[in-house]
């Protein structure tokens, strides 16, 4: 059963994944850029998430952007939930509908209303614990588009009159609760494909460029372009694994302003070619 490790480094991922989780207070907050679901069979714990305090209780389905920093203060009656990372370029890929997608970048936290589905979520979350520990491509794919499928019956069941106003509300602005730093990277995650200057970023927080880039080193221990051809980065791979798509046609998909530019940047992270990578994953 996994648990908080206080030493893992700062914003340092998960990746896809599915595990029963042990609750313990953390010593100090955790950062990571995927969204994460929680799912409590009993109890409730207390988060101290983006500065606020957030209580999860058992029964609904909880999602919330991971990159906030989040902590657990305290817990109650429960001895084990699961939790769920997923890749933020994946949930972003997914385009799921904005009941779901603009308040988890705005930093709110989402419970699903419809706590009939309890039982049938614990029963999925077991399934989905298992087949990642399989491991597999096609479990992975598989589990994939069940969480896709879950998180769009997530907006069914919040797309009620009440939750429509408080949407359109949210959808004029980011969460002003949201540091400097996060509302950019919240900027960065909508709009990585398109071209995009530290200018453009600063000015979304209306925020000189050299400050902004200052904050944002600060706040997440690397660069405003370095997050950004991250995220491209993330969204090549997912494209060379699950589509035919060409090369070229990736690296522009991704908002690489060239292919030499899709090139460098993919060798210096995956010390390989676009094309090897794919032949690497597709190789029985």
């Amino acid at each position: 059963m996994a648990k908080f490790d206080p030493s893992r480094p700062d914003m340092s991922p998960y990746g896809f994944s599915c595990v029963r989780w042990k609750p313990t207070a953390m010593p100090r907050s955790d950062r990571h850029n995927e969204v994460e679901l929680n799912l409590l069979a009993t109890g409730r714990l207390v988060y101290l998430l983006g500065g606020r305090k957030v209580e999860v209780h058992a029964g609904g389905l909880t999602a919330f952007w991971a990159c906030i920093p989040h902590q657990i203060l305290e817990f109650e009656s429960v001895t084990e939930y699961f939790v769920m990372t997923i890749p933020l370029t994946w949930f972003i890929q997914w385009h799921l509908p904005e009941q779901v997608t603009l308040p988890i970048l705005s930093g709110k936290v989402l419970v699903d209303p419809d706590h009939q589905r309890c039982l049938s979520d614990q029963l999925q979350f077991t399934q989905w614990t298992d087949d990642l520990a399989t491991g597999g491509e096609e479990r992975s794919r598989v589990c994939a588009l069940e969480v896709e499928a879950r998180l769009r019956r997530l907006a069914l069941s919040l797309d009620s009159a009440p939750y429509s106003q408080a949407r359109r509300k949210a959808s004029t602005a980011v969460d002003q609760d949201l540091t400097y730093a996060e509302r950019m990277a919240s900027f960065i995650a909508q709009h990585y494909t398109a071209s995009l200057s530290v200018s453009d970023i600063a000015a979304h927080v209306g925020l000189h460029p050299n400050y902004a880039m200052a904050l944002f080193q600060q706040a997440f221990g690397t660069t405003l372009g370095r997050y950004v051809t991250q995220h491209r980065l993330s969204h090549a791979q997912r494209l060379l694994i699950t589509t035919k798509e060409s090369v070229l046609e990736i690296a522009v998909g991704s908002g690489f302003g060239s292919i030499g530019r899709f090139h460098e940047c993919f060798r210096e992270a995956f010390g390989c070619t676009p094309r090897r990578f794919r032949e690497s994953v597709r190789t029985p």
